[in-house]
This record gives structure tokens, C-alpha cells and sequence, in this order.
């Protein structure tokens, strides 16, 4: 009987530490994910749909954009055919590059951004990102009724499947976006979607 008691005993100590480790085991990956800069889970499950990247570029009136704008698209496009590694945004720096992605077309399209950090036309940081356009007074946060233009960036942070990400405009068809950024999954995407329903969608940053 007193073995029986003892076993009882060794289990239920047993019991208390794997659930205990259990808990420390979720606490720490919720924190990592609410905390991260990029959000793994539900960016493994949009790998998946990598295919996405053969989408063709979206068609685009040119006629109805600005010259400051059909350069950007011209930009855009080139990049996404060739679909090159993105150290050739980040300056030869392997990173997360979406930002970096952001500021190369900005830059090569005669509009540079200008990082309040280094005065560089490069911005790799998308906290940053959102910190210049705020300075410039460009910042647009998402529960503003600011509709979104070809040139636009979008500004993202957990839980956004990208987790903190950037990506630019180049179609807005009644409130359905398009936009092409680099750094996800495929290289540089085509994505379609709507903003006011995008899980961690922060704001936009404006052309003009």
C-alpha cells in the first residue's frame, strides 16, 4: 500500500512539473510572437503559398498616375520580374528587407527617404520607417479615413502574419489594395487584400 501511495506520489509530482513546463514552453513562444519582429507561425503557413509570387503584375492606368508615381511602378515591376536576392537593397547586409526594399525604390525613383538616424536614403527599420514619415507629416494610422494612393506604403506589426513589415500601393480598387513588397514569402509578392480588415495593419505612409 505504501508503494502504491509512493508511486501515486512520484506521479503527481511528475504531473505538476510537465504541465509547469508546458506553460513556461507557451508563455515563451506567445511572448517571442507577440514580441518578434517577424511573426513565425502564421509566416511558415504563407510560405506555403509561395506560388503567389507568378501572379502577373497587376495591370495599371498608367495615364492616371502622376510622373512621380509611374516611375515607382516602372520600379516596381522591373524588380519583380527579376526577382533578385535582397542584399541588393540592404546594401550586401543580410537582414529582413522590406524596409530596405521600400527605401531602393524610393531612392531609385528620385525620392529618397531620409533616415532620421544616419541621414542615409536607407531606412532598414520599419519602427523607423514610421518614424520618418511621421516627422514629415506623412503618417496616415489605420482607423484614419486617409485612402491610399500608388506610392503609398503600408506599415505593419504583430500579429501581422509578416509581423513588423512594409510593403507599397500600386492599385486601389475601391478599398481592395494591391501592393508589392519585398521579404515575403516567394522574394516579392503581389498581395491583394483589404486594409481595414488586415490583422496588425498599422498606417500608411503617403507619397505627397
Amino acid at each position: 500500500m505504501r508503494t502504491v501511495n509512493k508511486v501515486k506520489k512520484q506521479f503527481g509530482k511528475l504531473y505538476v512539473i510537465l504541465v509547469i513546463s508546458l506553460a513556461v514552453v507557451i508563455i515563451g513562444v506567445g511572448t517571442f510572437l507577440a514580441l518578434g519582429r517577424f511573426n513565425v507561425v502564421p509566416h511558415l503557413i504563407a510560405t506555403v503559398e509561395e506560388g503567389n509570387k507568378k501572379e502577373s503584375f497587376p495591370v495599371i492606368d498608367s495615364k492616371t498616375l502622376t510622373a512621380e508615381q509611374q516611375k515607382i511602378v516602372v520600379l516596381l515591376k522591373q524588380e519583380y520580374a527579376s526577382q533578385p536576392a535582397g542584399t541588393k537593397y540592404s546594401d550586401g547586409v543580410s537582414e529582413a528587407w522590406c524596409a530596405d526594399f521600400v527605401s531602393w525604390i524610393m531612392n531609385n525613383a528620385g525620392y529618397p527617404l531620409d533616415n532620421p538616424n544616419s541621414g542615409s536614403w536607407r531606412i532598414p527599420g520599419t519602427y523607423t520607417l514610421r518614424e520618418y514619415y511621421q516627422s514629415v507629416g506623412r503618417f496616415h494610422a489605420a482607423n484614419s479615413e486617409y485612402s491610399p494612393k500608388v506610392g503609398d506604403i503600408m506599415l505593419y506589426d504583430n500579429p501581422s502574419p509578416f509581423g513588423q513589415h512594409t510593403n507599397i500601393v500600386v492599385k486601389n480598387d475601391n478599398g481592395l489594395i494591391t501592393t508589392i513588397g519585398g521579404n515575403e514569402p516567394g522574394g516579392i509578392r503581389v498581395i491583394t487584400h483589404k486594409t481595414k480588415d488586415g490583422i496588425g495593419f498599422i498606417g500608411y505612409g503617403s507619397l505627397e
